[in-house]
């Protein structure tokens, strides 16, 4: 059996704003008390079934039936506002909050000039059979271009709502992959550090178990190498794990310049005291990279003098690298940790570029990723 499914007067997910909608139906419910009769009772009929439509669209958002309860209600506000009065036009503020849902353009233009033409109908009516449509009625053209205005703002809103959804779903899925690179990370760098050492102290330790009996003295030596090659596993368990904490920007700058400093080199910073990086992400890619670029000028660019450069532009973020020294040669390019910077790049849309003049210049940019800005809940 198939479990029942709980009814509910409008879906949760829009919280109360559809229940204080409901406040402007008591307009209409007024204007049917001034009428008597069976033209009352169908009055009243009518405004409860445009009720039922405005429950429904809530519910069938996204479903072919949307359509027809959205053309019920522009067909019930064009008859009652041509039979009992043309203040039913208001009612229009409820269907252009629904037809601003539509994503196609099509089906949102069609629906658009369907209510242009559901609110010029009944004005015209008046005008030419009635004539009960005077001056003194047009204060209401302001409200009915709102109304014709409104579906553009809550369809620019819901895209902009949707845009901020999906960039926040990419983020999470590249937080994702950097956590599934690291770990690759971790466990190749123990595999070449840790497993190497260890192995080597298991040799080591056999060796001593056949020694101790045969030759002692010998069997002493390979101890206390085995004792140095253990405090060396212990370092790289630090460095690894050092490694592992994530450092701001601002952080990474400081420990390259005192890098720097320990191997003699001059250092020139360009950084300013607050840098506007739009993640966390993102700046822990650009430190991550700074690090490995600093690292490659201490081990490979027998360098004197170091640059690290900072610079904002209106798009995009651009930290460089740069130094006097030997410079890079074709086949480095593809070694020393470049193929994983540009990867962890690539991972926030950045771009990893190298140059050679009076030495090495390694360039990082990311772009700016501008968030639409957060709007109250739109659904009526």
């Amino acid at each position: 059996m198939t479990a029942q499914t709980k009814w509910e007067l409008f879906p949760k997910r829009y919280g109360f704003f559809p229940y204080i909608f409901l406040i402007y139906l008591f307009i209409p419910a007024t204007l049917l008390m001034k009428e008597d009769g069976i033209k009352q009772v169908v009055g009243y009929l009518l405004l409860l079934l445009f009720l039922i439509s405005y429950r429904q669209l809530y519910h069938e958002e996204g479903t072919d039936r949307f359509a027809f309860w959205l053309g019920l209600q522009m067909i019930i506000i064009c008859y009652q506002s041509m039979v009992y009065d043309y203040n039913f036009l208001y009612l229009g503020f409820f269907t252009a909050n629904f037809i601003g849902w539509y994503a196609d353009k099509k089906q949102f233009q069609a629906a658009w000039f369907a209510l242009m033409g559901t609110l010029s109908l009944p004005i015209l009516y008046h005008v030419i059979f009635t004539g009960d449509f005077s001056k003194e009625q047009f204060y209401m053209i302001p409200f009915l271009i709102v109304i014709l205005v409104s579906p553009f703002g809550i369809r620019s809103m819901i895209k902009n709502m949707e845009l901020e959804k999906e960039l926040d779903e990419a983020n999470a899925k590249i937080k994702e992959l950097v956590k599934r690179e690291e770990r690759t990370r971790i466990a190749q760098d123990l595999h070449d550090t840790l497993g190497h050492t260890l192995s080597l102290i298991t040799l080591k330790s056999q060796l001593v178990e056949r020694l101790i009996t045969k030759d002692a003295k010998r069997a002493i030596e390979e101890v206390s190498e085995i004792e140095t090659t253990s405090r060396s596993a212990l370092d790289q368990v630090r460095e690894l794990v050092t490694d592992m904490k994530t450092k701001t920007l601002a952080e990474e700058v400081v420990q390259a310049e005192q890098l720097l400093k320990a191997a003699n080199m001059n250092v020139k910073i360009n950084f300013p005291f607050q840098m506007h990086v739009d993640s966390s992400l993102t700046e822990h890619m650009l430190s991550l990279c700074l690090k490995e670029a600093v690292t490659n000028v201490v081990k490979h660019s027998r360098a004197s003098k170091c640059w690290l450069l900072y610079r904002e532009e209106e798009q995009a973020i651009i930290i460089q690298v740069k130094d006097n020294g030997i410079g890079i040669d074709n086949q480095s390019v593809e070694g020393n940790g470049l193929v994983g910077m540009k990867e962890r790049l690539a991972l926030v849309d950045g771009s990893l570029s190298v140059s050679k003049n009076s030495g090495t210049t390694v360039e990082m940019k990311v772009p700016k990723v501008k968030k639409p800005e957060k709007e109250g809940e739109i659904h009526a």
